[in-house]
């Protein structure tokens, strides 16, 4: 059985030109729970993520008109793959932040950085580095602590949907990784296709009457759910997934996976500086533990193999 070749192992200097947008994502994405439960509620969520994608996707569309263009049949069908992963990602996270903490979330949403590499593991059919299992593991274990200090609330419905959130975090990552279709495309055109593809997802699905319409949420926003709306569509949505898109063909999916795994950090910091939440002794411990864990795992995947099987 053969597979697509790993990315080759970036140099210590370039590597940090990859790893510092990586974690861009993810103070951004960490600060996203905060805006999308301000602006989100259970019956809205449909409506929300239409705005979230429809307000960057014109632009996108403008600015890669004759990339888009280029593209192949088979680039066209890999990135609309892509699209229907990523909104699924998008409602499982949604409807999972409305139904459950923001704690929960993002300790459960974080167990993207163990899923990843044993699933990138598993499809090579190789044994994950030990060095990089234990880094993952320490993370793993700070967010526990984060969390734990923060009050890890009992397991919901909510809770489920981030779990099965974070599985599909992992899937997508891998086939960013592993479409062939893909890999020699533009990055802003397969962007563009990918979130494309999950607008008119979740179109349907308001077509359907899945919640109130986006018209009328639209009009009931005030500038506060603007603002949101607009960190939420800008950052979280097209510079972490331009990113993610460009990063993941330039290192080896676990880094990535274990780097954006520094998002529920974020995520307290967020609380504590916008939303007034408070850190113990074992939380600061907690954060500590996710710096420490994730320095370390930055070394280790390039112990992980490569080449065809």
């Amino acid at each position: 059985m053969s597979t697509l070749a790993a990315p080759a192992t970036p140099a210590p200097r370039s590597a940090w030109r990859t790893d510092l947008p990586v974690l861009l994502v993810a103070v951004v994405w960490g600060a996203s729970y905060l805006a999308a439960k301000g602006i989100t509620t259970t019956h809205t969520v449909v409506a929300v993520l239409v705005l979230r994608f429809a307000v960057v996707l014109p632009a996108l569309v403008v600015a890669g008109w004759r990339s888009l263009r280029a593209l192949t049949g088979a680039q066209w069908r890999g990135a609309g793959v892509l699209g229907l992963i990523l909104g699924v990602i998008f409602l499982l996270e949604t409807y999972g932040v409305v139904h459950t903490s923001a704690t929960n979330a993002g300790l459960i949403i974080s167990l993207t950085m163990i899923f990843t590499p044993l699933a990138e593991a598993a499809v090579r059919r190789t044994r994950p580095p030990r060095a990089f299992l234990a880094a993952a593991g320490l993370s793993v274990l700070g967010v526990v602590l984060l969390t734990q200090d923060g009050g890890f609330t009992r397991p919901s419905a909510g809770d489920l949907l981030i779990l099965l959130a974070a599985l599909a975090r992992t899937v997508h990552v891998l086939a960013m990784s592993r479409l062939k279709a893909v890999r020699d495309a533009d990055s802003l055109s397969l962007t563009t296709v990918q979130l494309g593809t999950a607008l008119g997802m979740f179109a349907v699905l308001a077509v359907l009457g899945t919640g109130r319409s986006p018209w009328s949420v639209a009009v009931g926003f005030g500038a506060r759910e603007w603002a949101g709306l607009l960190f939420l569509s800008v950052f979280c949505t097209l510079f972490a997934f331009f990113v993610q898109m460009w990063a993941v063909r330039r290192t080896s999916p676990s880094r990535v996976s274990l780097l954006l795994g520094t998002e529920p950090l974020w995520a307290a910091a967020a609380g504590i500086t916008l939303g007034g939440e408070r850190l113990g002794a074992v939380g600061l411990l907690g954060g500590a533990l996710v710096l420490v864990g994730t320095g370390w795992g930055r070394g280790a995947p390039r112990e992980l193999p490569g080449g065809r099987s």
